[in-house]
């Protein structure tokens, strides 16, 4: 989130400003920051948040017993829905913090709680059904639960109930859930995971898919912004030196990002 958060304010002061964004999907840590771009928020006050200390989160780790269940269900078969059912009952059945506990965690990263008037997509996984679907604000679900059911990670984070049903991370499907840009001309996809395991199907495989029609550009951490995220991507106490990264980063990508997004402010979609 903070590597997002801090590229894409470095993007912007270097002229490429990626917040008229016709459409922001959301995915995992990418909801977060899917809320926090269309929250009205300029990116330098985003990005000064990011620096500061991470007080109000909750340490966590994705550790190698988490690791193993998360493999065993998604490659015990790469039938998508099958498998992500698998990962969502492995979810439920986990040990950890309360729903209300992680719900004010959500509730105070978010610079404001209502939906935006710019259509912003927020992806999650039934975790008994193993459906995919996408928030929005027609929905009738709160910013907040929307949220948190996207960060849910399985077997880190509680499944956050909507209704009657439960709901784990939106990157159990893919890491970016790209193919809901389908029909627009231009496309930017900022990724901290691109590669696809199993079932879920790369940013590059789902970027092929979205046609000739469509000029895309994708960013991924470069070295040095992988080594300031570190190896536990849940690590509070990384965010600040990750936010710096994803700003530092952003002098190397603004030029072929700015190829494809100056055309789109200049008449494209």
């Amino acid at each position: 989130m903070a590597w997002e958060i801090g590229l894409l304010a470095g993007l912007a002061e270097l002229g490429v400003d990626l917040t008229g964004a016709d459409l922001v999907v959301g995915t995992s840590a990418g909801s977060v920051v899917g809320a926090d771009v269309t929250s009205g928020k300029s990116l330098a006050e985003l990005y000064e948040a990011q620096l500061a200390p991470p007080t109000g989160e909750l340490p966590a780790r994705l550790g190698p017993g988490v690791i193993a269940k998360l493999g065993w269900a998604m490659f015990r078969s790469y039938e998508p829905v099958t498998a992500r059912a698998r990962i969502g009952k492995m979810a439920l059945a986990a040990k950890t913090v309360s729903e209300a506990e992680r719900r004010a965690v959500i509730s105070g990263r978010l610079p404001v709680h209502e939906w935006p008037d710019t259509r912003l997509l927020i992806t999650a996984v039934d975790a008994e059904s193993g459906k995919f679907t996408a928030f929005d604000a027609a929905s009738g679900v709160s910013l907040v639960d929307a949220v948190g059911a996207s960060c849910a990670v399985p077997g880190v984070w509680p499944p956050v109930t909507i209704g009657d049903r439960r709901y784990v991370d939106g990157g159990m499907r893919s890491p970016a859930n790209v193919d809901l840009a389908t029909g627009y001309e231009r496309v930017v996809v900022i990724a901290p995971l691109t590669r696809g395991f199993g079932h879920m199907q790369s940013v590059a495989r789902q970027v092929g898919r979205l046609g000739q029609a469509a000029q895309t550009a994708v960013v991924k951490p470069d070295q040095a912004a992988l080594k300031a995220i570190g190896r536990n991507v849940l690590d509070p106490a990384r965010r600040p030196p990750a936010a710096r990264a994803g700003h530092a980063q952003a002098a190397a990508e603004a030029e072929r990002v700015a190829a494809v997004w100056a055309a789109a402010r200049s008449g494209g979609s």
